[in-house]
């Protein structure tokens, strides 16, 4: 796009990490570990959207107890841009908050949102995907989403069904209208989904400008609206210390529930990042957790390699 200088990034980083458990825990959740490589999967969350956004741009949603942890392993966020969730209130809450505290720096801004815990392969289509999304939700009112094509008949995952193309980019990329949502169906219909080609899994990847998302909570979610209104206005001591009031009277819903399904000016762009993890292979020891696919198990060898190189001998 044109104009750069009104893109910010929001990196939510407050999971408890129960799905890698037990060596993902509440105190070291998932995207404080090295899951796929030298670095955290929140810092390689951090290395990717800076290739789209500055770091002085960079929002971290975070709970409390991770504050140190984030400037630890994300000195380059400037320290007012780590928010400190005082309680868990799910996604809605956290986008918004994210969003706002964006817009306080900038009215002009567009976000584009993303977990700290996502698997992406490819990088350079997620940066062509983000960059067609950030446009997009810069000239027109659009709420975005990526959704990720379907591989398998996967029921773990929410679906979101696509009605007429608004618009192609190129070749490859085209904006559609979100006609909509389903959370995790069984395998018949998982599978009659795919056969259709209209559905694909919810990434829980969004772009929106700012002034976008304020609408939207004003007429979907008045209440959590109206809690955060003033919070834009303030400066960044403040904003966090307003936080601490807004977080005990917000109610604690997903952002798919909360706008995703109810708005009307919801578009998805196909993103395909290579983020399947269908054929793996995990093993957990009290020290290590090994996950690769079954395709890459000879890298294990690499791996094995690596840590003699570094004189990690305690886990070989």
């Amino acid at each position: 796009m044109s104009d750069k200088q009104h893109l910010f990034a929001v990196i939510l980083a407050g999971g408890g990490g129960t799905r890698l458990w037990p060596k993902s825990r509440n105190l070291t959740p998932k995207q404080f570990l090295k899951l796929t490589g030298k670095d955290t999967m929140v810092q390689v969350a951090g290395a990717r959207v800076t290739q789209v956004v500055p770091w002085e741009r960079v929002i971290v949603v975070t709970n409390k107890l991770y504050i140190d942890e984030i400037k630890k392993q994300l000195p380059q966020v400037p320290d007012d841009n780590i928010i400190a969730e005082p309680e868990k209130r799910d996604t809605a809450l956290a986008m918004l908050v994210g969003t706002l505290y964006a817009k306080s720096k900038d009215p002009d801004a567009v976000i584009m949102n993303g977990a700290s815990d996502h698997v992406i392969v490819d990088e350079k289509e997620f940066i062509h995907v983000m960059q067609v999304a950030l446009q997009i939700a810069a000239e027109q009112q659009y709420l975005v989403t990526v959704g990720i094509t379907p591989t398998r008949p996967e029921t773990g995952f929410g679906y979101i069904k696509i009605g007429d193309s608004l618009r192609k980019i190129d070749r490859s990329l085209s904006v559609f209208r979100v006609e909509s949502f389903t959370e995790k169906p069984n395998k018949a219909t998982a599978q009659a989904f795919l056969s259709t080609g209209k559905y694909f899994w919810n990434a829980k990847m969004y772009v929106w400008s700012a002034h976008t998302l304020t609408e939207a909570f004003k007429k979907y979610m008045p209440e959590m609206y109206k809690l955060t209104e003033k919070l834009p206005k303030l400066d960044s001591k403040k904003f966090h210390e307003a936080l601490v009031d807004i977080y005990k009277k917000a109610e604690s819903i997903s952002i798919d529930y909360a706008i995703s399904e109810r708005a009307d000016n919801l578009v998805l762009i196909p993103g395909d990042f290579g983020v399947g993890v269908n054929d793996m292979i995990v093993i957990d020891t009290d020290e290590i957790l090994l996950i690769v696919p079954k395709d890459r198990s000879q890298d294990v060898k690499k791996a094995v390699e690596r840590l003699k190189e570094e004189g990690k001998k305690e886990y070989l």
